[in-house]
């Protein structure tokens, strides 16, 4: 599973529908060989037909090299795994898009949430992100070019409207993706060993999880990741942070 050796690696989680699929088939027509990573294999399989298609159909550069990897992402022993298998199969990555998560029940308010749930929730969208990066962006970081977008939420600011009040276990584990964001910026010199880190917030948008009737499109909710992914990083510009419509979220 080798890439085309004068292509950026894009490695993406949640990458057989909705936000991590539509950064991804921008990614391919922005010349990026691409590692999808999703729990379902047929679904990941007609994914990575569809990208080849829409490559083919769309862009004018030599055809993407399109890997995939099944794990769930709930089971740290399969992540461990897979960060495993990617590396030794696969060059360092330029970017690693992790856009996998899940939502909480509704009723998960912290005085009502069992522990299953609490633990479902916490290990696919916060256990498995450290893992990811933990595993995959040293390589990025010794290379002095790298960037990691997580896709995190609103919901999960300490400020502002609507940061609390029920779904415990997501806007807790949200949370602790931004601050995982913002440590990880700092360890790594914000930026300037060439390094980049960053959390989006997609806000609303019509994927699996936000629902058919949701307001934005997914390529609307992943269109500040693909700034953040191809953006002009200058001494002085911010990294660390999190960003909705490519504006930094207090949080």
């Amino acid at each position: 599973m080798s890439t085309s050796a004068n292509r950026p690696l894009a490695v993406i989680t949640g990458g057989s529908r909705g936000l991590g699929f539509e950064t991804a088939k921008a990614l391919a027509l922005k010349g990026f060989d691409i590692a999808l990573i999703a729990k379902d294999a047929s679904r990941l399989t007609d994914a990575a037909d569809q990208l080849r298609a829409h490559a083919a159909t769309n862009s004018h550069t030599p055809a993407p090299h399109i890997s995939t990897f099944t794990c769930d992402l709930e089971n740290p022993l399969l992540v461990r795994e897979l960060i495993d298998s990617i590396n030794q199969s696969l060059p360092t990555p330029a970017l690693l898009i992790l856009a996998h998560g899940v939502m909480s029940e509704k009723m998960s308010k912290t005085l009502k949430t069992n522990d299953a749930e609490w633990r479902r929730v916490m290990a696919i969208n916060l256990d498995s992100v450290f893992q990811l990066v933990n595993g995959i962006a040293p390589a990025m970081a010794d290379a002095r070019n790298g960037r990691v977008i997580i896709f995190s939420a609103c919901l999960g600011r300490m400020s502002g409207p609507g940061n609390a009040g029920g779904l415990a276990p997501y806007r807790i584990s949200k949370a602790g993706v931004n601050a995982l964001v913002r440590n990880l910026a700092h360890e790594t010199g914000l930026g300037a060993r060439g390094f980049l880190v960053d959390a989006t917030c997609p806000n609303h948008s019509r994927t699996d999880m936000g629902g058919p009737d949701a307001p934005r499109s997914a390529e609307e909710g992943a269109a500040t990741a693909m700034w953040l992914a191809t953006r002009e990083f200058n001494s002085g510009d911010t990294t660390g942070v999190l960003w909705e419509d490519q504006q930094i979220v207090p949080w």
